[in-house]
C-alpha cells in the first residue's frame, strides 16, 4: 500500500535522492543538504502550527510504500507565495502603436516583471520515482494534494497556482534563458535556477531587466518557448486543465514555462470531494477507485483503493488494515473523491 503523509525528520536521505532524480528545473528541490533540511524542518512546523490566515508555511509531504518502508515520492503546496520573498513572474501584455499619418498599426507582445501572484497558494515539488509511475499513482499523488486543500481551506490562499517547467535540454539548458545571461545576468541557467530554489533571489532585483520586454526582439528561439511546457511536464499540465487551471499569461523569468491558476473554490477535485463517515469492516466488492484521505493535520494520510462508498447513509467501508494506515476509527470522517 501506498500512503501520502507529512515529511518528517528521518526522510532527509530519501528527500536528497528526490533531489538528485529530479534533474534540472525543479527549483523547489536543490541539491544541497541545508536547503532540505531547512525545508523539512519547516514543513514540521508548519503542520504543527496554528493558522489563522495563510502566510508563509510549507506542506510538503512524501508517498511512502509501506510493504518497503521506501519513499517512493513527494508533493506539496506552499500556503501564500511571496510573503517574505519576492515571487517573480513574467506578464506577457500587448503594446499598441499607431499612426495616422502613415497608416500604420502594430500591436507587439511585451514581458513585464511582476510581483502578481503573491498571496497565492501554489501546488509544487511533485515527484514520483520512475518505477512507480504506473496505474493511479501519478494521478493520486497529485490530486491528493486538492482533498488537503479542501480540508484545510482556510490555511491557503484564495487562489491555486502551479508553475509548469519549461523547454530545456538534456545539459538544462533553456533557450528562453540564453538572452537574459547574454545581456543581463551573466550566470548559465542551471545556477540561477540553483540559486532561485536557495532562496538567494536578491540579483533578480539587481540585474534583471525593470522596463517590458518586447518579445519581437528576441531570439527566435526564445520567442517560440514561451508559454510552452517541457516535455516530461505536458501530462501533469494536461491534469491540472482537466481540475479547471488556465493559463492567464504569467510566465516563468528563467525558462518562459507557463504559470497556471484556478481559484481554490472552483478546482474540480475540491467541488466533487465528500467528506463521509467510516465504517469498518469486511470489504465488500467495489468497482470504484478513490482517493481516501483522512482530514487530520499533522498526522494526515491519503492513498487510493477500492471502497464502498454509501450515497444513502453518507458513510464509507473500510477494511481494518486501511483504516489503520489511514489513522482513522468508525465514526470519524474521511474525505473520498473518485479517480
Amino acid at each position: 500500500m501506498l500512503i501520502i503523509r507529512p515529511i518528517r525528520a528521518s526522510d532527509y536521505d530519501a528527500l536528497y535522492k528526490v533531489a538528485v532524480e529530479s534533474g534540472h528545473g525543479f527549483t523547489s528541490l536543490p541539491v544541497n543538504e541545508e536547503l532540505l533540511r531547512s525545508k523539512i524542518a519547516r514543513a514540521e512546523a508548519s503542520f504543527a502550527k496554528q493558522v489563522e490566515k495563510p502566510f508563509d508555511e510549507g506542506y510538503l509531504m512524501v508517498l511512502e510504500d509501506l510493504k518497503t518502508n521506501e519513499v517512493v515520492g513527494t508533493c506539496g503546496i506552499e500556503a501564500a507565495v511571496g510573503m517574505e520573498d519576492a515571487f517573480y513572474h513574467y506578464r506577457l501584455g500587448t503594446e499598441v502603436y499607431h499612426s495616422k499619418q502613415i497608416s500604420v498599426r502594430n500591436e507587439v507582445e511585451t514581458l513585464t516583471l511582476c510581483h502578481d501572484y503573491t498571496g497565492a497558494a501554489e501546488l509544487c515539488t511533485l515527484f514520483l520515482n520512475k518505477a512507480y509511475r504506473r496505474g493511479y499513482n501519478g494521478r493520486m499523488l497529485s490530486r491528493s494534494r486538492f482533498l488537503f486543500l479542501t480540508q484545510h481551506e482556510q490555511r491557503f490562499g484564495s487562489t491555486v497556482i502551479a508553475e509548469m517547467r519549461g523547454v530545456s535540454d538534456e545539459k538544462g539548458d533553456s533557450p528562453f534563458y540564453e538572452w537574459l545571461q547574454d545581456h543581463f545576468l551573466g550566470i548559465d541557467f542551471v545556477e540561477a535556477d540553483y540559486l532561485s530554489g536557495l532562496g538567494k533571489k536578491a540579483f533578480m532585483a539587481e540585474m534583471m531587466p525593470r522596463s517590458p520586454i518586447h518579445v519581437c526582439l528576441l531570439p527566435k528561439k526564445a520567442q517560440k518557448v514561451i508559454g510552452e511546457v517541457h516535455r516530461n511536464t505536458k501530462p501533469a499540465l494536461k491534469l491540472l486543465q482537466a481540475e479547471g487551471f488556465k493559463f492567464r499569461n504569467y510566465v516563468d523569468i528563467f525558462d518562459g514555462g507557463p504559470t497556471v491558476e484556478c481559484a481554490l473554490s472552483d478546482i474540480r477535485s475540491v467541488q466533487q470531494s465528500r467528506e463521509l463517515t467510516v465504517k469498518i469492516g469486511k470489504m465488500p466488492h467495489a468497482d470504484h477507485q478513490y482517493i481516501v484521505a483522512n482530514t487530520l493535520l499533522a498526522d494526515y494520510r491519503a492513498t487510493s483503493a477500492r471502497v464502498l462508498v454509501s450515497d444513502k447513509h453518507d458513510n464509507v467501508t473500510l477494511s481494518p488494515e486501511l483504516a489503520e494506515a489511514l489513522k482513522v476509527a468508525a465514526g470519524d470522517n474521511i474525505r473520498v473523491l473518485e479517480l
